[in-house]
């Protein structure tokens, strides 16, 4: 992520640290410093919280969708589009991604939440609206650390976006009373527009898709590929940082009291969000793996299927049940847990790609240094 991120070099041998930049060796420093930069305002800064929900347009939080945009905004324009149709007909990566988003991910949130919280019907809810909000955003950043496939992660990335507006009032009417109904369990209604799920996906997908696809367009045309990959990527590529750990120090400011006053009920919560991300993040990569997938491909099918559209989450939380209600900190807790799981689970990543198949770089493709990716 750093400045330089213009070097290209091949894949030396030696310790991995000592060979990445002094912001990528302490990456999961400055992400977790955030975390508590964050979660110290909201706490010690009187009415900064209720503050920052205020900053809205049209129900969405202006802070946040300013951090998300710019930090997706760098790694969307680094996607070659001219290549995305050889994503599209690999059946091996698109349908996996589909079950793994849109049947396991939700049933598997679904059992979580009732064997961890069987006595507390408001997180559970809310955690149960955490699994049905398939990642959109920030999976971006967490794919392009691992050194996963960028295009393969735009076309998936879209196509959560269309089953999220078409499945997930859908979804969550099944999940939260016509299946508990079936199992003689408590029912819950969900009241959540189309327009919402909408609203959410044209903002954190299609405002940062649009504004990298017209950036590499426009700048390949007008001075070429070489000079677009060498000069323009490293001048935008570190503001992805700087947008991440802009929002996280929002995202928990904005709830910082609510999760620093009840730390029993977050460790509550924490635990079936652990479990959750450790099951859907492996048995993918396992998945990527079983069906033949080269590194970059299972890797993106990983953190796609293991990552959660919280801000869609907490929205919807906060609009059914309101924003002091337990589902909403559910919801604010799926980040908390999130953030540092999947920036561990990058490493992971990179240490096992040594199992999977090698991809072949493409002839005008430079091979990036080992370690996290610099977006």
């Amino acid at each position: 992520m750093s400045a330089d991120s213009s070097t290209t070099v091949g894949v030396a041998a030696g310790p991995v640290a000592a060979r990445l930049s002094f912001l990528d060796r302490f990456l999961a420093v400055w992400i977790m410093t955030a975390m508590a930069a964050g979660l110290g305002l909201g706490r010690l800064v009187p009415g900064l919280g209720d503050a920052l929900a205020k900053v809205t347009v049209t129900g969405v939080s202006l802070p946040i969708a300013l951090g998300l945009l710019v930090m997706m905004y760098p790694v969307l324009a680094k996607v070659r589009y001219d290549r995305l149709d050889t994503v599209t007909r690999d059946r091996r990566l698109l349908v996996p991604s589909l079950v793994l988003n849109w049947v396991v991910g939700p049933a598997l949130m679904f059992a979580l939440a009732w064997i961890f919280l069987p006595d507390l019907p408001e997180y559970r809810t809310g955690l149960i609206i955490v699994g049905l909000a398939r990642c959109i955003a920030m999976v971006v950043i967490w794919n392009d650390l691992a050194r996963g496939d960028r295009e393969a992660a735009a076309v998936l990335v879209a196509l959560n976006s269309v089953f999220q507006v078409i499945a997930f009032s859908a979804l969550g009417w099944f999940y939260l009373s016509v299946l508990p109904g079936w199992l003689g369990l408590e029912q819950t209604a969900l009241n959540v527009s189309v327009w919402e799920i909408a609203r959410s996906v044209l903002i954190f997908l299609g405002i940062p898709l649009l504004a990298g696809f017209l950036t590499r367009r426009l700048g390949e045309k007008a001075r070429g590929r070489t000079w677009y990959e060498t000069k323009l990527i490293p001048r935008i590529g570190p503001f992805a940082l700087y947008g991440l750990l802009f929002t996280i120090v929002v995202l928990f400011a904005l709830q910082g009291e609510a999760i620093t006053s009840r730390p029993l009920d977050v460790a509550r919560i924490a635990v079936p969000l652990l479990v959750y991300f450790a099951l859907m993040w492996a048995g993918s990569m396992a998945v990527g793996r079983a069906v033949g997938l080269d590194y970059p491909k299972a890797t993106t099918l990983a953190f796609t299927a293991a990552g959660n559209n919280f801000e869609l989450a907490i929205a919807v939380a906060i609009a059914t049940f309101g924003a002091t209600s337990g589902q909403a900190l559910a919801g604010v807790v799926g980040p908390l847990i999130e953030v540092p799981v999947l920036i561990g689970l990058v490493y992971v990543a990179l240490a096992a790609r040594r199992y999977f198949p090698q991809p072949a770089p493409a002839p005008d493709q430079a091979v990036a240094t080992e370690g996290p990716a610099r977006v």
